[in-house]
């Protein structure tokens, strides 16, 4: 398991040969098992890989995309640049799943601090349910690509799948075979990650 999970890696240029379906059933179940609060599973996922979907998803996305760079002052040539690796990315994924939060069937509470907890609850399922997606693709021999970009055009992406409303788009996975091996980033020493609030040895009497 510890090999799998430093294994994975996040790749942005895939190959264009198809993703059998057999392959994208056992990723998709993987995601079913995540945890979730009460046990509700409040996500959907979204699988597609149309060209004419990803073009209008493309279209509608790029969009969004322009209008935020030019906020953040990126000069035209970066901007340019950004939008065309982020099209790319899609239209070379074989297949491309967007997983939705899907909140209908959660509890409902008359005070808005635990109704926030609870939808926060759902979005950190949801990221275990795309780890579980993360990791079974990889022990299948498939790589994938985390895009977060729907989190912040979530109406166009609706709009342009043409989805029920109450679906709130999260990320975007694309699937498929890797073309190149990605550059892994380093990861930060567990020392800077762990706080430990208590040692081994606290609670031990002299002499045991």
């Amino acid at each position: 398991m510890l090999t799998l999970l430093r294994s994975r890696r996040s790749v942005r240029a895939l190959q264009e040969r198809p993703v059998p379906e057999a392959l994208l059933e056992q990723v998709l179940e993987a995601a079913r098992w995540a945890p979730s609060p009460h046990g509700r599973q409040p996500w959907r996922f979204v699988v597609f890989s149309g060209r004419e979907r990803k073009e209008r998803l493309i279209e509608r996305m790029s969009a969004a995309w322009e209008a935020q760079l030019r906020l953040d002052q990126q000069p035209e040539e970066v901007i340019a640049v950004r939008l065309e690796k982020s099209r790319q990315r899609i239209r070379q994924a074989p297949v491309l799943i967007l997983p939705c939060l899907y909140l209908e069937d959660l509890d409902r509470y008359p005070d808005a601090e635990r109704q926030e907890s609870e939808r926060i609850m759902a979005i950190q399922s949801l990221g275990a349910a795309v780890q579980n997606m993360l990791l079974m693709a990889y022990e299948l021999g498939l790589d994938t690509g985390w895009m977060c970009a729907p989190l912040f055009c979530p109406a166009a992406v609706c709009e342009a799948l043409d989805l029920d409303r109450r679906l709130q788009p999260q990320a975007l996975i694309t699937l498929g075979y890797a073309a190149a091996d990605p550059k892994r980033r380093p990861r930060l020493p567990l020392e800077t990650l762990v706080i430990r609030l208590d040692s081994q040895s606290d609670g031990e009497q002299p002499g045991q």
